[in-house]
């Protein structure tokens, strides 16, 4: 592959815990819902706001309330997380290699840029990529494959020369609506969750097994 395209929450970081208990809490304590973690955790993906439409109907909040409280439960979720902030094991060296080859490298994800420079700055990683796609720069979002599409042509590569990092099967969807093979990491979801994708190349927990270490 000629580059990587990288979805953040649940593929770089592991935070998924901490991004299901803001939204539980705002859903439940802020908006009156009675929703379970189960009932909460297959809802996130996509926008904060398309989470909202999806729990609570397409009338219940006006856009601007939608992005107030999209903001708010971003910053609970920083709050809660920030102690815990770092790269998933062997992703540190997994980005050295790739960028000392020269492997162009984006970030694809429905994350607002809030968020988006909460991990990049704090971490000190942002000059590893010469992408970035936002929540706040597509349409329409995952398993659409705008998100990935914008990457590779912001890269200047072409769809089927990219391979995508992706914890949740709807990008994994978006992947493969991209014609782009993806990569899994199983921070979030089992892999029998994607059997039905065709474009799953591998399987990891992190970046350390043999095959991650293949691609650098």
């Amino acid at each position: 592959m000629k580059a990587f395209i990288f979805d953040l929450n649940g593929t770089m970081i592991h935070d998924m815990d901490y991004h299901t208990q803001a939204w539980q809490q705002l859903l439940n304590e802020d908006l009156g819902g009675q929703f379970t973690r189960e009932q909460v955790k297959p809802q996130m993906y996509g926008k904060n706001q398309e989470v909202l439409v999806r729990m609570f109907g397409p009338d219940r909040f006006t856009e601007e309330e939608m992005t107030r409280l999209a903001v708010e439960k971003e910053k609970r979720y920083q709050e809660a997380y920030r102690p815990h902030l770092r790269l998933l094991p062997g992703l540190p060296e997994f980005l050295a290699r790739a960028h000392q080859r020269g492997i162009p490298m984006a970030i694809g994800s429905a994350a607002i840029p809030f968020n988006i420079d909460f991990v990049l700055d704090t971490l000190d990683i942002r000059h590893y990529f010469a992408a970035i796609v936002s929540a706040d720069d597509v349409t329409i979002s995952k398993p659409h494959p705008e998100t990935f599409l914008k990457a590779a042509a912001q890269l200047g590569v072409a769809p089927t020369d990219c391979l995508v990092f992706e914890d949740v099967p709807k990008g994994a969807e978006a992947a493969l609506n991209a014609d782009m093979k993806a990569v899994v990491l199983t921070t979030t979801h089992e892999p029998e969750e994607f059997a039905h994708l065709p474009n799953i190349l591998h399987f990891s927990p992190d970046y350390t097994d043999e095959f991650m270490l293949g691609l650098v």
